[in-house]
């Protein structure tokens, strides 16, 4: 991690099982840049992404709905897309271009974690 942060704001997301978790991210294109036993950060794509161990008296992750979800804007949609293919959320996960201007794709990630990874339409070349 460089030794000047950039300026952003960044999720922290609850886990049920903060041990499991981080092969995801790390599957991402993440590393662990930081943190403790049960808070851990993770650097990847130009941003970051912090991890928390939920639990009694913490955050609670429910077992169905989860509501947290994270969003990753970065050119590179693509070829996180084809490293997770199977973590894809089908039907409408699938890697598009949405009519909300995203050229985006949805995945699953840990305790039913929306993850959403996209970049503006107008700025992807057509293939």
């Amino acid at each position: 991690m460089s030794t000047t942060p950039s300026v952003g704001a960044f999720a922290i997301v609850p886990s049920n099982n903060l041990t499991a978790a981080i092969p995801f991210w790390e599957r991402l294109g993440f590393a662990r840049t930081g943190g403790v036993a049960n808070y851990v950060i993770l650097t990847g794509w130009g941003c970051e992404v912090h991890l928390t161990q939920a639990g009694s008296g913490l955050w609670r992750v429910p077992e169905e709905n989860n509501p947290f979800g994270v969003f990753i804007r970065t050119p590179d949609v693509a070829a996180i897309a084809s490293q997770v293919e199977d973590l894809i959320i089908r039907p409408g996960g699938v890697l598009r271009h949405r009519e909300w201007g995203l050229y985006e794709v949805g995945i699953n990630g840990p305790d039913g974690l929306l993850v959403r990874i996209g970049w503006p339409s107008h700025l992807v070349k057509v293939e």
